[in-house]
This record gives structure tokens, C-alpha cells and sequence, in this order.
């Protein structure tokens, strides 16, 4: 296996990382909920990642601000844009897959 420097490691995480972000600003068309039925995640947990990856750092960080760095605009603006209700299956789906509360 190739060893990496930890600058390496870093610098390549960020450009996956920022690959993910760019791919996902483009898929519109995949709701989150089908995101979080499938993977078990969606663009709403990685902006709450960011957020606390910042405040880890030192560096308060709303709400509203991880969600536009993610979302590329205003979550609002991205929801009225994008966002369609969920089907019976989709709700169902994540009722049955989403964690519960220990």
C-alpha cells in the first residue's frame, strides 16, 4: 500500500470531500431522503458534520451557514427549488431504516 504523508492524506480527503459536495449540488434531482434510505446519510448530515468539524476547530459556525457551504445556496432557496414531497415509500423506508434513539 502506498504510504501517505499526513499532508497527502489531508489534501486528498479535501478534494473527495469537495468532489462529493460538487457531485451532490448537481444531482439535484436526488432528495435527500433517498440519500438518507440509502446510504444513511444526506446533505443535511454532512453540513452538520462540517459544522462540527469547524466548532472542533474553534470556529463558530450557524446552522445556516454549513447548510449553504453544502448546498451551495440557501437551504430554503435549494428546498423551494428542489425539494418534492415523499412518497408513502419514502417516509416508510426511513421510518424503518433511520436510527433509533438508545
Amino acid at each position: 500500500m502506498t504510504e501517505l504523508t499526513p499532508e497527502q492524506q489531508i489534501a486528498f480527503e479535501a478534494a473527495a470531500f469537495r468532489r462529493l459536495v460538487n457531485h451532490l449540488r448537481e444531482r439535484n434531482d436526488v432528495q435527500n431522503i433517498d440519500l438518507m434510505n440509502l446510504a444513511g446519510f444526506c446533505r443535511n448530515c454532512l453540513s452538520n458534520w462540517y459544522r462540527e468539524a469547524a466548532e472542533q476547530a474553534g470556529v463558530p459556525l450557524a446552522k445556516e451557514e454549513s447548510r449553504e457551504i453544502i448546498y451551495g445556496m440557501p437551504y430554503e432557496e435549494w428546498r423551494e427549488r428542489n425539494q418534492r414531497e415523499a412518497s408513502a415509500e419514502q417516509k416508510a423506508a426511513f421510518e424503518l431504516n433511520r436510527p433509533k434513539a438508545e
